[in-house]
């Protein structure tokens, strides 16, 4: 069954409060829900460009490029063993502040890699005692894989915080040391030979404070019930067998055939000649390529997060980001703003009714909302194109979903990725604006 890279999430004891009012339309009821959940994201592009230190590399209003390199580097592939010089400069944030004590951090990232460039997220934390972690790779990545082969890297930590694939965690909340503030550093890579760069048009991080919950208050919502967004519609199920050499075929792609979808809503899609190394007998060959351009070599599979939306982002006028969000209150935002929104959620078969399945890690689309207020989402893991469609009860829907604590089938306890979503747009649609909303 299908599998994301869902992370062991380290949560705090200690939280504080998140008031998130939810609008009704005319008529209705204001409903306002409590959570005990902090989020907030915070990112660099544009303007912002100039509030950090570069070496090397020159911001502007399209993005950061390497402008006159600082010097050059071997770098043996780890994946593929071939060794080649690159020339590199490198942009790192202001020392950022979090806002609260966090126990989690992913971050994201937007760019242009041209044939002959890739580029490298790092972070360094600041912990609540003043101490500092090491520079921790959060990522080393391009659009193509003729370069280097994208790859998160294992065994990172210190006695206090890890990585897992592309989640910084902190290893024991309750023990009271958290993070505090962040920088996150770039580096652009480039053949030396060449004039052309890779641009970085935005890169940012989620922060958040998320307590262990089996379960969560469910919202109430109004302002997008009875609104379905015409988002195409395509089964992972049905690319089973091929390709497994990216992380096992396609029983295993449920996050790039979700980014996929939501890739095509917006107008976008791989060409052609993109797709012309698929098996021309498969059908939906634009899935094999977005499972292919996602793949993490050293993960061992589709499912890293900020991947995935790098890989939406690689679109002309697409920008999209990893965050989470408070409640399905706030998915109905982007509902009824025409933004679909891709959630990540593990369950039992008998903790959603009509999935048929349970999966430790799962990806799918919310398109819509009934007009009693059920999920409608395009799932794929279905049996084919034509039955991706369905319908989930929004209380089931909310607590796979934003739960970071669940019994397994075995009665043990397994993880959840407490409203892990990906919100990818053009850059022309503007996010919603919600009171009090620091999350994307």
């Amino acid at each position: 069954m299908d599998r994301t890279s869902l992370r062991s999430v380290a949560v705090a004891g200690a939280t504080a409060l998140a008031l998130l009012a939810t609008t009704a339309p005319a008529g209705a009821t204001t409903t306002t829900v409590t959570h005990d959940e902090q989020i907030t994201w915070q990112g660099w592009s544009g303007t912002a460009w100039s509030t950090g230190t570069a070496a090397g590399t020159t911001g502007t209003a399209a993005g950061l490029t390497l402008a006159t390199p600082v010097g050059t580097i071997l770098y043996k592939d780890p994946h593929s063993s071939t060794r080649r010089t690159w020339a590199y400069g490198t942009w790192t944030s202001p020392l950022t502040q979090v806002g609260f004590s966090a126990t989690e951090l992913v971050t994201s990232w937007n760019a242009d890699t041209p044939t002959g460039t890739w580029l490298q997220v790092e972070l360094q934390g600041t912990y609540t005692t003043g101490t500092r972690t090491p520079w921790y790779v959060m990522g080393r990545w391009a659009s193509g894989d003729g370069d280097i082969r994208r790859t998160s890297v294992d065994r990172q930590g210190d006695k206090t915080s890890s990585v897992y694939t592309d989640t910084f965690a902190i290893n024991n909340p309750a023990a009271g040391v958290l993070l505090r503030a962040y920088q996150v550093r770039v580096t652009l890579y480039r053949d030396p030979a060449s004039t052309v760069t890779p641009v970085l048009r935005s890169v940012g991080a989620m922060s958040s404070n998320v307590p262990d919950r089996f379960t969560v208050a469910p919202s109430a919502g109004h302002i997008a019930w009875g609104t379905e967004l015409a988002v195409p519609r395509y089964s992972q199920n049905i690319h089973a067998g091929q390709y497994p050499e990216y992380g096992g075929g396609g029983e295993a792609w449920c996050s790039p055939t979700s980014t996929e979808m939501v890739v095509e809503y917006w107008g976008r899609k791989p060409s052609p000649a993109d797709t012309s190394w698929v098996d021309p007998g498969y059908a939906d060959p634009t899935v094999d390529h977005a499972a292919r351009m996602a793949y993490d070599w050293q993960y061992g599979g589709t499912g890293n997060w900020p991947f995935n939306t790098a890989y939406a982002a690689s679109f002309p006028g697409l920008e999209a980001k990893v965050t989470r969000l408070h409640s399905l209150d706030e998915v109905e935002q982007f509902i009824a703003a025409g933004i679909p929104v891709v959630t990540s959620q593990s369950f039992l078969a008998s903790e959603l009714d009509g999935a048929g399945y349970g999966t430790a890690g799962h990806l799918m689309v919310v398109v819509g909302f009934t007009a009693t207020g059920d999920v409608i989402a395009n799932d794929p893991a279905s049996p084919s194109d034509a039955a991706v469609r369905h319908v989930y009860r929004r209380d089931q829907f909310e607590q796979i979903w934003q739960r970071t604590r669940r019994t397994t089938a075995s009665g043990g306890t397994g993880s959840g990725s407490g409203g892990v979503v990906y919100l990818i747009k053009p850059t022309e649609v503007a996010w919603p604006a919600v009171a009090g909303s620091t999350n994307w």
